[in-house]
């Protein structure tokens, strides 16, 4: 349903290289975080993913078919620095993945397409805790308000994959609290596989269904262009967690 395989790849900028050799299959529904040190490349493979990169080397397949060199709507991200429009109504930032998917050139669906678009976007305002802001814009929204609209923005189309760049960094501890217990119930009620990258083990621990580790073995100043990072660690979460079916 929205599995994951890389075959040997690699990513490059020039002579630098920034992973090396990466094998990784990622199954259907499960919730994988990337940890590691900074600048060990968690990012640029999460971008790789969503296509707003491409493998220097080596192929990344999705359910068996090779991933399509452009983002589309059957991957959807969230990153730290909160991914909404700041001139679009809440309302109006979930609706416009599903208005500019139907209608790329007006950008607007009309009569009973927007009506059915905004119904869907409604319930997912209230899914994420929301319900009562729909006419607010983000300035009006505290951190983890906007958090939550990044999440029913990305969550509205659905996504076959969900893409989380430290989501949650920026929250304070109250609050990530309360957007990580979110995060299991839209996991286990969404058929999706989410990856994401993150600094806190705690939290990688804590959400996910197995924990990835990169690292840069050779980190030697005179070294860190000529070697990338790979995989070093990949621990399944023990006792196993599944999502909860969603037949």
């Amino acid at each position: 349903m929205s599995a994951i395989r890389m075959d040997n790849v690699w990513k490059e900028y020039g002579d630098q290289i920034v992973l090396e050799n990466i094998s990784l299959e990622i199954e259907s529904r499960a919730f994988v975080a990337l940890v590691g040190p900074s600048g060990c490349g968690k990012t640029t493979f999460l971008r790789m993913i969503l296509g707003q990169e491409r493998p220097t080397r080596g192929a990344i397949f999705m359910d068996g078919q090779p991933l399509s060199p452009e983002p589309g709507a059957d991957r959807g991200v969230v990153f730290q620095r909160y991914s909404v429009f700041p001139h679009l109504t809440v309302l109006g930032n979930v609706l416009i993945g599903r208005e500019l998917t139907a209608a790329p050139f007006a950008g607007r669906l009309f009569g009973s397409a927007r009506r059915a678009a905004i119904e869907d976007a409604r319930a997912m305002i209230a899914d994420v805790g929301l319900e009562g802001t729909e006419n607010k814009y983000p300035a009006q929204l505290s951190g983890g308000m906007q958090q939550r609209l990044a999440l029913a923005q990305a969550l509205l189309m659905p996504p076959k994959v969900l893409l989380l760049d430290e989501p949650f960094g920026a929250l304070d501890p109250g609050t990530r609290a309360e957007i990580h217990q979110l995060m299991k119930r839209l996991w286990n009620e969404t058929p999706m596989t989410v990856v994401m990258v993150t600094h806190d083990m705690r939290e990688a621990f804590t959400l996910a269904t197995r924990v990835v580790a990169f690292e840069r073995p050779r980190d030697r100043p005179e070294e860190k262009m000529r070697y990338g990072a790979t995989i070093t660690r990949d621990l399944h979460i023990w006792p196993t967690r599944r999502a909860a079916s969603t037949d």
